[in-house]
């Protein structure tokens, strides 16, 4: 039976002389894994549509153990994303943490919309760091994480100096700071942040322009919360530190960043 699903290209790799073995989260299945025979050779109709990123209608052939991909309608190639080695190394983030996170044929319309617009809005030129750092955050629930910043975690203020605690997964107000002996604190402006980051639709932020330091540390604390809560390194990290600390792979920027 043909099943025909929408979906994007979160992982693709070789397998044999000529064969793929493609990873898709659909909106309609959820993650499918199929095999594209012949999507390596440079002539092959699957051969495109096989490209990680890629956004897609499949027609997979079920069958008992893996499916088949045994053809696709391509609806955005992403050109922008791959083209820019800087966006594809954090949209390479976005489908690295969706896959370990997600399980197979497990549909959900969220993490399908917030991966469609994340990936628009990559393609649109918008900031990746920052936009992968918005789908870590709101990915948090998935991993069954699901931080308390709305009041302090621990006697529930709403008003005060607020300190991020990773012992309580959540803030702490200023009363409650000797709870946990290694709370990060948080300016005003970082706690505004991490509101909007985990709280506030990818959508409705905008072209949101973060300065390096901010994006740095963002980074350092979700990072940490994966780690430690879920025991999930991922691997793209690796090669984006590896790119942080070589400039000259780096793109040039056009103009100066403007916190926002």
């Amino acid at each position: 039976m043909l099943n025909k699903v929408e979906g994007f290209i979160i992982k693709s790799i070789p397998y044999g002389e000529t064969n793929k073995i493609v990873t898709i989260y659909s909106k309609e299945a959820g993650k499918i894994t199929a095999m594209a025979r012949g999507a390596k050779k440079p002539a092959s109709r699957l051969a495109a549509i096989t490209q990680t990123f890629t956004h897609g209608f499949f027609m997979i052939r079920a069958s008992r153990g893996m499916g088949s991909l045994e053809q696709g309608e391509l609806i955005s190639s992403v050109r922008h994303i791959r083209a820019d080695l800087e966006t594809t190394t954090y949209a390479g983030l976005v489908v690295e943490l969706i896959d370990r996170l997600t399980e197979s044929e497990q549909p959900n319309a969220g993490i399908f919309r917030l991966l469609e617009e994340a990936f628009h809005a990559m393609e649109e030129g918008y900031d990746a760091e920052a936009i992968s750092l918005f789908v870590q955050w709101k990915m948090l629930p998935i991993a069954g994480i699901h931080p308390i910043l709305h009041e302090c975690a621990n006697c529930g203020a709403t008003e005060g100096e607020f300190a991020f605690s990773f012992q309580q997964i959540g803030f702490l107000c200023h009363r409650c700071f000797g709870v946990d002996p290694y709370i990060i604190r948080l300016s005003p402006t970082q706690i505004k942040l991490i509101r909007m980051f985990y709280n506030v639709p990818l959508d409705q932020i905008g072209k949101l322009e973060l300065k390096k330091p901010t994006k740095t540390f963002m980074q350092k604390l979700v990072s940490t919360i994966y780690h430690e809560q879920v025991g999930i390194y991922l691997k793209s990290r690796k090669f984006i530190e590896q790119l942080e600390r070589t400039p000259e792979l780096q793109k040039p920027k056009e103009n100066p960043e403007n916190e926002g």
